[in-house]
């Protein structure tokens, strides 16, 4: 069950970062404006280079899914990995920017990963 929950996190995950990074590359402007951000050359520029920044961990996301789906023994590294960044993120710009909807997702969805994870890990070892 656990093993489940941690596929539909991470899958969910997976989405939401790439629905990002392709607005990153493609529509910068409504991204920036979800994120209440003016739109200037320089900020564009950022937009960019935070899809970059997306990509990458939309990578992460989709090796650590399939570890997870093909039981791959060391699974559990990239997925603590990922719910740390992300638990990181979310304080982060709660702590800085105070926007209680990052604390609430990038946290939220973090969180959700490390126990998920740790669960999974847990039965994985009581069925053994």
């Amino acid at each position: 069950m656990a093993r489940t929950a941690l596929l539909i996190l991470l899958f969910m995950a997976l989405v939401i970062e790439l629905v990002l990074t392709v607005g990153g590359f493609f529509a910068p402007e409504l991204v920036l404006a979800q994120f209440g951000v003016g739109v200037s050359a320089d900020t564009r520029f950022m937009a960019y280079a935070l899809a970059w920044l997306l990509l990458f961990v939309s990578l992460v996301d989709a090796v650590a899914l399939w570890q997870v789906w093909r039981r791959v023994p060391h699974y559990a590294t990239l997925c603590y990995l990922l719910g740390f960044w992300w638990m990181g993120i979310g304080l982060g710009l709660y702590l800085t920017y105070h926007r209680l909807d990052n604390l609430a997702l990038d946290t939220g969805k973090g969180l959700l990963i490390v126990l998920a994870t740790w669960l999974s890990r847990r039965q994985a070892r009581e069925a053994a």
